[in-house]
């Protein structure tokens, strides 16, 4: 495998990884109506980073990459968000697991965000 291949798979496991971290903080939040509606969006987006990366990883042009990647962008800062409003209406209390999730998708965000810029500087 080169060093390529080798980044990709680790970013596969990674975006799937928090998915399924995020999965596993839902079920501790503070069972309200709130907490229903922001627990779905916050799946939807953190399960979709990981499956879009796949589906970017899978593109069969630049073009349709660029594309997968600009989603995957999205979905992680859509993920951060969720993150943050939880936090800031105290839907938690797992405060270490949270910062934990906000750092994690924060990275992820910067990451996608730079292969996402690099693509479109390339064409």
């Amino acid at each position: 495998m080169t060093e390529k291949e080798i980044f990709i798979e680790k970013l596969r496991k990674r975006t799937r990884t928090f998915a399924v971290d995020v999965i596993n903080f839902c079920d501790s939040l503070k069972k309200c109506k709130a907490s229903s509606v922001v627990t779905y969006q916050l799946i939807k987006s953190a399960s979709s980073t990981g499956a879009n990366y796949r589906a970017a990883c899978r593109g069969r042009s630049k073009a349709e990459f660029f594309s997968k990647i600009c989603i995957v962008v999205e979905d992680a800062d859509e993920s951060e968000y969720w993150l943050e409003l939880i936090d800031e209406a105290q839907l938690s209390n797992k405060t270490d697991e949270l910062a934990r999730l906000l750092k994690e998708t924060g990275e992820i965000t910067k990451i996608m965000g730079k292969a996402k810029n690099s693509t479109y500087k390339s064409n």
